[in-house]
């Protein structure tokens, strides 16, 4: 799922850790602890125990944990087994795994496809 350019893990919130506070970051956010306040970076991965208060904006967002609050992806937002989201989810794609739990709303606007118009001109001679 993720490019080449994006695998490299940038920054941790580790595992029994609580953060209180906006983050916007660059490349790639794993949150393992607990976060109150919205998150922004070009990818997220929340792992199981996580737990996130606010919203959470980023290219992709990988949710193993829990989030109350709104996500905004731009490319895909995945919910795994155990993960919960307790909010609005914008994304144009969107993935849920068997026993992941979503309550609100989706929705999934897709970038207007490009769309050609041929004209045929008849020709009088």
């Amino acid at each position: 799922m993720f490019h080449r350019n994006t695998e490299k893990l940038e920054s941790i919130i580790g595992a029994g850790s609580l953060f209180k506070g906006n983050i916007e970051t660059k490349g790639t956010l794993r949150i393992d602890g607990q976060m109150e306040g919205h998150v922004q970076a070009d990818w997220v991965i929340l792992g199981e125990k996580s737990s996130v208060k606010g919203d959470v904006t980023a290219r992709g967002i990988i949710i193993g944990g829990r989030i109350e609050g709104n996500v905004h992806a731009k490319e895909i937002a995945e919910i795994k087994a155990k993960g919960q989201v307790w909010g609005e989810i914008q994304a144009p794609k969107m993935a849920m795994a068997e026993g992941a739990i979503f309550d609100g709303r989706s929705s999934m606007a897709r970038a207007e496809d490009n769309i050609l118009e041929f004209q045929s001109k008849i020709l009088d001679l």
